[in-house]
């Protein structure tokens, strides 16, 4: 049944806060948004923008959350164009860190609580602690999938692949707002070429381990 009246409205207030933060946090920066900006783009007080999160690390927790949603659909619409089974994630995630290259508030944002969320007190720790879990799982999975079609080696544990993607692309960000000169989505496909063409040699190795032995042979 769908819901009526003032929490309906409450929602849809919401999702209005939630769209026009993203869009303005993307544009600015984390460090340059004020909640008098974001209350002033949808018709609110500050205290008005609050009564919907309660505090403004709640906010910028949800915002997080929703940017979580528009990457989701972002790669899927990627994978689902590509209609590739199993898809590609070497591209996926390329194509997501050249996304995160064109929000950078955003990707600032992401980053600087990534690192304050460590505190067990941060609001946004439990959002980060899950959402690491969830990522490398799903990662993890697609692995296994490409190593089953033989498209990254056989041999790499796809649990700790998917762990060191993650401290890959989060380390190449903190460089990035250092230097923004650096092509982080550069950068990860290089790393991802390696591991393809470690795939392709692991293929290709029986073969030529014959070979030498037959030359031996001789």
């Amino acid at each position: 049944m769908a819901r009526r009246g003032p929490y309906a409205k409450g929602i849809a207030k919401r999702e209005e806060i939630l769209d026009a933060a993203l869009g303005i946090v993307a544009r600015v920066g984390y460090s340059r948004t004020t909640v008098r900006e974001l209350a002033q783009a949808v018709g609110l007080s500050q205290t008005g923008l609050l009564h919907y999160f309660g505090t403004k690390e709640q906010l910028y927790t949800a915002i997080l959350r929703r940017r979580d949603e528009v990457d989701q659909r972002l790669i899927g619409e990627l994978l689902a164009a590509a209609g590739e089974a199993p898809p590609d994630l070497g591209e996926a995630l390329t194509a997501l860190v050249r996304h995160n290259a064109e929000v950078p508030g955003l990707t600032q944002l992401f980053s600087r609580f990534a690192s304050e969320a460590t505190e067990l007190a941060h609001p946004a720790h439990e959002y980060f602690r899950d959402r690491y879990a969830a990522v490398r799982s799903d990662i993890a999975t697609t692995i296994r999938e490409q190593q089953a079609a033989g498209t990254l080696p056989a041999g790499v544990d796809p649990d700790r692949l998917a762990g060191l993607l993650f401290a890959l692309i989060d380390g190449l960000q903190t460089q990035w707002m250092y230097d923004p000169e650096i092509d982080m989505a550069e950068q990860l496909a290089y790393f991802w070429r390696l591991l393809s063409s470690e795939a392709t040699a692991e293929t290709a190795e029986p073969s030529g381990a014959v070979t030498q032995v037959t030359g031996k042979d001789r």
